[in-house]
């Protein structure tokens, strides 16, 4: 997939915004920034405060407090220039189905004000981007979950915007289809599109965003880089596994100093591994298979490894993310 046409710029500014629903405070005072063609990953628990963000910046919901631009327009001052530079995304395509993939881009394109003609010319060159000439005619209740995500994006992107919302854009697809979002991604950044992306798989911010912040209760509790986060969540750790459970004691005793009390005290009978710091990156990672080996201490594995986001969400939040699996 692709977006043709000259780059554009455009940004979002959080200051201080506020939002209740009755006695919950879904917002207190949340700030952050996303600067033209970067793509900020917004991650959360349910109930953090994600959606209201999202809702607020698109205009369908107003904050009690604070201000926001979106592509240097006021949310609530100037409301209607916002929608007029925003592309909004949810988990669910808004299309209609009894409708074709071609006249569902036309009827967006008519309803963003252009002419007859140029919503039908636009409507051909989005399918022709996006891979759907050959169900160009077919209703769009007939598309699998991926082309109807595609179909739904490319209705976003008649007008070209200046910040696009996905809210967890994919959702349900199969891995093909997911990678196509990944692609679409990395065009809106090409162009200098702003990107905001609330997602539950933590694998994707780590892949397509520069920059994630972390909102719990309301409030941003972290934010950078996929790099910086992980940092945060402590250095590189060896992990290893033992040929036979039974040996596990024998390994904490053979390499003695190299173990932590708290690691030690993270074994349980149910374990199968055992991590270890790494401080030193490959340098630890090389005394602990010296050690081991001079205990003859037989392995499966041994290996180098770096806090994920999973790790840091978890340490960040004291949960997993929604949908991840605890096992």
């Amino acid at each position: 997939m692709s977006i043709d046409g000259d780059t554009i710029g455009g940004g979002v500014v959080v200051d201080g915004v506020e939002k209740s629903f009755g006695a919950v405070k879904a917002l207190r005072g949340i700030d952050f920034k996303a600067a033209p063609g970067e793509v900020l990953g917004i991650l959360g628990p349910n109930g953090a405060g994600k959606t209201t963000t999202v809702n607020i910046l698109s205009t369908l919901i107003a904050p009690d407090a604070g201000r926001a631009t979106v592509a240097g327009h006021d949310v609530v001052a100037d409301a209607a220039a916002v929608r007029r530079s925003i592309m909004l995304t949810g988990q669910f395509a808004a299309l209609d189905d009894a409708l074709t993939g071609y006249e569902n881009l036309v009827m967006f394109g008519r309803l963003m004000g252009l002419r007859k003609r140029a919503a039908r010319a636009r409507a051909a060159e989005l399918l022709d981007e996006f891979d759907l000439d050959a169900a160009a005619k077919r209703r769009v209740g007939t598309y699998s979950g991926g082309m109807r995500r595609r179909i739904d994006i490319a209705c976003g992107l008649v007008v070209r915007p200046e910040v696009v919302f996905l809210d967890e854009p994919t959702t349900g697809l199969d891995p093909r289809s997911r990678q196509g979002v990944w692609d679409l991604v990395g065009g809106f950044r090409k162009h200098g599109i702003t990107t905001l992306l609330t997602t539950q798989y933590l694998e994707e911010a780590d892949a397509l965003c520069d920059r994630i912040i972390v909102i719990d209760h309301g409030v941003v509790i972290a934010d950078g880089t996929a790099d910086q986060l992980k940092s945060r969540t402590g250095g590189s750790y060896c992990e290893i596994v033992p040929l036979r459970l039974e040996d596990l004691p024998a390994i904490v005793n053979a390499l003695g100093s190299l173990v932590p009390d708290a690691n030690r005290l993270a074994l349980t009978g149910d374990s199968d591994r055992l991590a270890i710091p790494a401080p030193d990156g490959a340098k630890s990672l090389a005394e602990a298979l010296r050690r081991l080996d001079t205990a003859g201490i037989e392995l499966v594995d041994i290996a180098l490894r770096r806090p994920s986001l999973d790790d840091v969400f978890l340490n960040l939040t004291g949960h997993l993310a929604d949908g991840q699996d605890p096992s």
